[in-house]
């Protein structure tokens, strides 16, 4: 019966848009990825939460910022630099009545490279949601922690692309706001099956 109701909700979970990351990327000015870093060794896991090495969470970020801002081909190259600075990967529960969410919380920066200059004052701390909060059930069943990384992560690099939308004067963007299917979609990827 569990793994019944853990396939349903598997499949509900990972029908639940399409990626944006196949839609046009969004306006990014003269953006190009230059340095892609993250670093994981100072994140602090909550203590319901399954583990994850910083290696783990390191290479889940890298290919996060890869996937969506290696898209883009502008004349200027910007590093990008993102701290894991905590975490939760739901385990499994009970479906609904005790189905702990996972959560991720980054700190993002930016510089211009080639004038080797940090753009954000300060660092831009990012707290999202597996699912981008929306659903109230746990995935510990549906989905494996690698899974979960990558949909947290994704959302957590969704975060970094609006919060350079709303600072375009740092890449010479032309429309603050993203168009098309993937301003309203922010669907996550869809996890390989185990």
């Amino acid at each position: 019966m569990k793994k019944t109701i853990a396939l349903c909700l598997g499949l509900a979970l990972a029908a639940c848009g399409t990626r944006d990351l196949e839609d046009p990327p969004v306006d990014m000015g003269n953006f190009r990825l230059g340095l892609n870093i993250a670093v994981a060794d100072k994140a602090e896991k909550v203590p319901i939460s399954r583990t994850a090495t910083p290696e783990q969470w390191e290479a889940a970020m890298n290919k996060a910022v890869k996937d969506r801002f290696g898209r883009y081909s502008g004349s200027k190259m910007y590093n990008i630099g993102v701290s894991v600075d905590g975490y939760a990967l739901a385990p499994p529960g009970i479906p609904i009545l005790a189905a702990p969410r996972s959560v991720l919380v980054v700190t993002a920066n930016v510089w211009d490279d080639a004038a080797q200059k940090k753009l954000n004052a300060t660092g831009k701390q990012i707290t999202v949601w597996e699912d981008g909060g929306a659903g109230f059930i746990g995935t510990g069943y549906t989905r494996s922690a690698e899974d979960q990384m990558e949909v947290l992560s994704y959302y957590a690099v969704k975060k970094i692309e609006e919060w350079f939308q709303e600072n375009p004067e740092w890449f010479g963007i032309t429309s603050a706001a993203p168009t098309g299917p993937a301003a309203q979609s922010g669907a996550p990827p869809r996890p390989v099956a185990n």
